[in-house]
């Protein structure tokens, strides 16, 4: 394939911490890896609008303001997003636009790129649950909220000539809640390799990976932890900052022996594959999962996963092979699985094994295959793989 101009639009990118920011760099300097010319337009971290060159490609940063409902996320205003993100891809000429999310940003080159008919690709990390946190919406109006939140991304992603989920699930709950037919799942990928090594922590640790806010439901996860039987050696390790963290932290040492558990915060790249590697057992109760990279992630570490049996976690999880599934809100369920794999150190090397042998088939090298392929379509080149995908 010969190199393209690629703009990819991004409402979040690092230092933001999170899934789609993740996914985005991974995406951006994976393509730039392979020689195309990438440009990633996202929102300023620190305010002010500039540029800057990084891992082979160019981040435009779009002037941002502090969101004054949560200290670490940032929000770009319409009326000047719009015309900035125009004038960079006025700039730049790309063959192919890729936005990740229908806010501001995403919207801006959505509507630019389908304006000056220039090829657009749209990728899903939307669900309203990750959002109402942030929003304060209150819970009687959460429904209509959501309801008119996939209506407002079907507008903006209908512009796109390929839109694409991480998962199967994701692709279903955009049919079924935005009407938008024919998506594509497509993995958001993961690098295995770089999780491979490390040794388990002299006391077993359950690992949880993410932002502390509802949806991620901690709670259940602090609650199963203290129902352990009271003679079996384990820590839990909570990585990631969020709304709840205070809330959580206070129910913790509620719940007690508060030393047992550890609120490590926001970590860098190293200590967080340090987290991975010395845990003995990941868990993810999370129910508003499109894909979880922080899942893929553990199991690219050899972990074993219990997770909660909802959205698209099922699509990681094989109940008996690599982990367990439980339903939402049974937290004695939750600690006996927890118990089970603490309990059993060979079970845990095999179900990790199980765990790394399915996170090889979202190896990152097949996502980027696949999203040259899509590039390939929207830019009216046929490929085999387009045809037999």
């Amino acid at each position: 394939m010969p190199p393209l101009r690629i703009v990819i639009g991004a409402d979040t990118y690092p230092p933001d911490v999170n899934g789609a920011a993740r996914f985005a760099e991974r995406l951006a300097t994976g393509l730039a890896g392979r020689g195309h010319d990438v440009h990633v337009v996202a929102p300023s971290p620190d305010g002010p609008a500039g540029r800057d060159r990084r891992d082979g490609l160019t981040v435009h940063r779009i002037r941002s303001y502090r969101y004054p409902l949560h200290e670490n996320f940032r929000i770009c205003l319409p009326w000047q997003a719009g015309p900035a993100t125009a004038t960079v891809l006025d700039d730049l000429d790309p063959d192919v636009v890729h936005v990740q999310a229908h806010f501001v940003v995403g919207r801006g080159l959505a509507v630019a790129a389908s304006g000056a008919g220039r090829p657009l690709v749209a990728t899903n990390h939307f669900m309203p649950e990750n959002l109402f946190a942030h929003a304060r919406v209150p819970g009687s109006l959460r429904q209509a909220a959501a309801r008119w939140a996939w209506r407002d991304l079907a507008r903006v992603f209908g512009r796109a000539a390929v839109v694409s989920a991480p998962t199967p699930r994701a692709v279903q709950l955009l049919a079924e809640s935005a009407g938008i037919a024919g998506a594509l799942p497509v993995s958001c990928g993961i690098d295995a390799d770089r999780y491979a090594g490390g040794v388990e922590a002299d006391v077993p640790t359950v690992l949880f990976v993410g932002r502390l806010d509802q949806e991620k439901r901690v709670d259940e996860l602090l609650r199963a932890f203290a129902l352990l039987p009271a003679g079996l050696p384990a820590r839990l390790e909570i990585v990631g900052d969020g709304a709840r963290r205070g809330a959580w932290t206070a129910l913790a040492e509620e719940l007690g022996p508060a030393e047992r558990v550890r609120f490590a915060g926001f970590v860098s790249e190293e200590e967080l594959l340090a987290a991975y590697r010395r845990c003995a057992v990941f868990c993810m109760p999370g129910v508003a999962e499109l894909q979880s990279l922080a899942t893929l992630e553990a199991m690219s570490a050899s972990k074993p996963v219990v997770a909660a049996d909802a959205m698209a976690l099922p699509h990681l999880v094989r109940p008996g092979r690599n982990g367990w599934l439980y339903q939402p809100g049974d937290v004695e369920a939750l600690s006996a699985r927890l118990a089970t794999l603490l309990a059993d150190a060979p079970l845990r090397r095999r179900m990790g094994a199980v765990s790394r042998q399915i996170a090889g088939s979202h190896a990152l090298g097949k996502t980027l295959d696949r999203f040259e392929d899509l590039y390939r379509r929207v830019l009216g080149h046929t490929t085999d793989r387009i045809a037999a995908a």
